[in-house]
């Protein structure tokens, strides 16, 4: 056996501070085009980063501004503008069309001598100073303003004039039936002939349920459309809006005539929505004077990301169908505003291929993703395991890559305006940096230079490999032959392991999603550890085509598990690593993945560590945001008002990792969110008890305040720490 080192709990935590600090890249925008005294051209990039603050135990968010020198067709010099600053209080923010005002959300905390509840206020700033600051809270037209990227916005009129956002509707006051009141002196309103004030309390209200949209959107129920008018200082919400409607993501139409929204429908009851692109909704338009309501999309699908192009003829969206599973490949669907025709620009793709688009796996399309053309939009998307920059040609629906040519790794498109491209990149040993390219007129695409503006040199200690693996034939889809999948192999390139290092298999969550060969502080941090990382996109992950979604559902527990054994196997030979020493680490379907695989398979793994794991479909499906999940992934249909028959139940424990509980030897740390809507915490309770039942070596970690993501600063550290000392322990390191 090759020496081994023993990292004490500092190591690991220094080791931890220093990766954690590397700040990722959010949002980039583009200031107007400036003339120098020689004629040249510039202008500002103002990007905002986040970056963990232990010390403080938040994320915290700080921004820098570049200058671009161009020529229209290249970039002549780019390079930052002083240092940078951190953002306060700050929520949502936009740059108005000219680029000459800005308008910010921010939350301000209340004052405590008078103890008040934490305030927001709605402010213009122009290139000199705060022009406006308004107490929305105070107003009390609504409800708190959305910050979120599901429903909120914060869009300028074309006027430069008004504001739009969304906000959760104003609810009356309610008070008990047996609340005091002092007595009144003197004449009541009634009697003097006065109306009754609105804002009276409403008794026998005050405990009644507000259904909400889930995991991470628990406060928001009911969005208005709301619109500040700048000049008058008056905010009015907007009327016309179907009652079976949430609105979200809008903008103005064209003229600033009406607002055009994203409405999706709410009942019998909401489902939860983040990270599910296939729940009912539509495109529509409200009208401002007559606050008529018009369809422009068809109304059995699930659309979201509406983007309107510069010359404000055409509205691009993305779209999916109703139900099934919650990732799929989309459609890019465009809506003309002047003939109301609607067409296909690119359809679902059944196969990736090399050479060929890949097809839409994306969240949301850029903020700005039009071209100064009006004609190509820019996009993100999985292709197989790396994740690359698009151009599509709306009128014809072609496609090229733009980092085809460029270095492998994960790109993301920030914003493009006036045809200035700037972009996020990164890879598994890389943190993420800032490029930027103007994009060449069409047909050129495929020549776009792009430049470093702020480089992150790679991580020490760090290489990576893609490799591909077909199933065996009898573990071939009947329906679905011939697919393929990916795993990303990190391993340890230094250090006394590095010859023959232990392997920490990853499976990811989902279960459609995907592992893109970009930056992840998780496994980078286990790699320096020493560790071996093996990061599995089974079929059914995202990028490798929707005949690969769709072979999953039905065939978990068995498909996506031999999937994850055979990687396995497979890197165990073809690869100098220490079969002895082999653990799993997952979250939600990821965890899924892990208690699967350590129930099916003991004598491979001996250690495991899960987060918020789904463990019993079957007890999951009462209790979860997203029930139609357990449903559709079992192979069952879902139907809001059905209940599953005793054959249904069977079937979904029959799929789940509870199944094989009497099989399980390795030690299992369970780490669970204490505010998980998506996979309750009593899922991860219910594999604890059940493990320390049967003697199998477990520790439980319960995060307060935390949802399914175990994402605050401090939960994410802690959990870091122990599962890296968990692995250390019982793999004997």
């Amino acid at each position: 056996r090759v020496p081994q080192v023993q990292p004490r709990a500092e190591e690991l935590s220094e080791l931890y501070r220093e990766l954690s600090q590397h700040p990722g890249l959010s949002t980039a925008c583009l200031g107007p085009d400036l003339t120098t005294q020689y004629g040249g051209k510039y202008c500002s990039l103002y990007t905002e980063w986040s970056q963990r603050d232990l010390a403080r135990a938040e994320n915290i968010k700080f921004c820098r501004q570049y200058l671009i020198f161009h020529d229209g067709a290249t970039i002549v010099y780019s390079g930052p503008a002083g240092t940078c600053s951190e953002i306060k209080g700050e929520l949502l923010s936009r740059e108005s069309p000219s680029g000459t005002l800005k308008a910010v959300l921010r939350k301000v905390p209340g004052k405590e001598k008078e103890k008040e509840k934490e305030k927001q206020f709605l402010e213009v700033w122009d290139q000199n100073c705060k022009v406006k600051s308004i107490d929305l809270t105070a107003l009390d037209k609504h409800g708190s303003v959305y910050d979120d990227d599901q429903f909120g916005c914060l869009a300028w009129s074309h006027s430069e004039t008004h504001l739009l956002y969304v906000a959760e509707k104003k609810r009356p006051k309610a008070e008990s039936f047996f609340q005091s009141k002092a007595p009144e002196l003197g004449t009541s309103d009634e009697d003097m002939g006065h109306p009754k004030k609105e804002d009276a309390p409403v008794k026998g209200e005050q405990f009644v349920y507000h259904d909400d949209w889930g995991e991470t959107l628990s406060a928001r129920s009911v969005p208005v459309l709301c619109v500040l008018d700048i000049e008058g200082n008056s905010i009015s919400v907007l009327e016309g809006i179907p009652e079976h409607l949430s609105p979200g993501q809008a903008f103005w139409s064209p003229e600033d005539t009406g607002v055009v929204f994203v409405g999706w429908w709410h009942e019998p009851f909401r489902l939860g929505l983040r990270h599910c692109t296939n729940r009912q909704s539509a495109l529509f338009y409200v009208d401002l004077t007559g606050g008529r309501c018009e369809l422009l999309s068809e109304d059995t699908r699930a659309v979201w990301s509406p983007r309107l192009s510069p010359d404000g003829c055409r509205i691009v969206y993305l779209e999916n169908n109703v139900l099934g599973p919650h990732q799929q490949c989309s459609r890019l669907r465009m809506y003309d505003w002047y003939t109301k025709h609607t067409s296909t620009v690119l359809d679902a793709v059944p196969r990736q291929a090399w050479g060929a688009f890949p097809g839409i796996y994306c969240g949301a399309l850029p903020g700005m993703c039009w071209a100064a053309d009006s004609r190509r939009i820019l996009l993100d998307t999985a292709q197989r395991s790396q994740q690359d920059v698009f151009v599509v040609d709306t009128a014809t629906g072609s496609t090229t890559s733009l980092t085809v040519d460029a270095p492998q790794g994960s790109w993301s498109v920030l914003t493009i305006d006036r045809d200035l491209l700037v972009a996020r990149f990164s890879t598994p040993s890389c943190p993420p940096m800032l490029k930027v390219a103007v994009l060449p007129t069409a047909g050129h695409e495929a020549q776009t230079q792009w430049i470093c503006l702020q480089d992150a040199p790679p991580v020490p200690g760090i290489s990576w490999s893609i490799r591909t693996l077909q199933p065996p034939p009898e573990q071939e889809h009947p329906q679905y032959a011939g697919l393929d999948f990916d795993a990303i192999l990190m391993r340890p390139s230094e250090g006394p392991t590095a010859q023959k290092p232990p392997l920490v298999v990853m499976p990811h969550g989902g279960p459609h999603s995907v592992f893109t060969a970009g930056w992840m502080l998780y496994p980078a941090a286990l790699c320096r550890v020493g560790f071996a990382v093996l990061l599995v996109n089974y079929r059914g992950s995202l990028g490798f085509g929707q005949d690969s979604v769709a072979s999953l559902p039905g065939n978990v527990g068995t498909q996506d598990v031999c999937d994850v054994q055979l990687c396995v196997e497979r890197v165990l030979q073809e690869e100098t690593l220490d079969a002895s020493r082999v653990a799993l680490v997952g979250g939600s379907h990821g965890g899924f993945l892990a208690c699967h695989l350590i129930g099916q398979f003991p004598d491979t793994y001996h250690a495991c560590v899960v987060r918020n794991p789904v463990v019993n479909i079957a007890s999951m499906v009462a209790t979860t945001d997203i029930p139609d999940w357990c449903l559709t992934e079992t192979g069952l249909p879902y139907k809001p008002d059905a209940l599953p028959d005793p054959a249904q139940w069977t079937e979904m424990l029959h799929k789940s990792p509870m199944r094989y509980i009497d099989h399980v030897r390795a030690p299992v740390l369970l780490m669970l969110g204490e505010d998980d809507r998506r996979v309750p915490p009593k899922q991860g309770l219910e594999y604890y008890r059940a493990l320390k039942a049967r003697g199998v070596p477990t520790r439980l970690l319960w995060y307060p305040g935390n949802n399914h993501a175990l994402a605050g600063v401090e939960a994410e550290a802690d959990g870091f720490m122990n599962m890296a000392l968990w692995l250390l322990k019982h793999l004997q390191c």
